[in-house]
């Protein structure tokens, strides 16, 4: 019988990237376009335009491939996510439930939910980075 292989977090990590890119792109493009076509107003109406689904990706490939920065990567995006999606401590203070907020507040919170995973990861098993 084959050893089982050990638990690999970046590889684990990488995937729940991939994932991770892949819902934002369909929660601030992919669904805001299809509603903003369905109701006949202009198809960007509703988007609200970043890039942080391929910078999401990148580090996943990072996490795959594993060049030399990826430790910094990781532990920098994650660090500059973390504060960045805290920001939705204010939102909570006077909650707009509208369709387009609480979209971005699941997907916030997805984000953050992945990006402590990351940091975590990074600093508690360095060698694996």
């Amino acid at each position: 019988m084959p050893t089982p292989r050990p638990f690999e977090w970046p590889v684990f990590l990488a995937h729940m990237l991939f994932l991770l890119a892949a819902w934002t792109v369909f929660i601030k493009y992919l669904f805001p376009l299809a509603f903003a076509v369905s109701e006949g107003v202009p198809w960007t109406r509703y988007i609200y335009w970043d890039l942080w689904p391929l910078a999401h990706a990148w580090l996943g490939w990072a996490l795959l491939a594993r060049p030399g920065y990826t430790r910094a990567l990781a532990i920098g995006m994650s660090v500059i996510e973390i504060i960045i999606v805290s920001l939705f401590a204010v939102f909570l203070s006077d909650p707009e439930w509208s369709i387009w907020r609480t979209n971005w507040f699941v997907n916030k919170t997805f984000v953050l939910s992945g990006f402590v995973l990351v940091l975590v990861a990074a600093l508690r098993y360095p060698e694996r980075f």
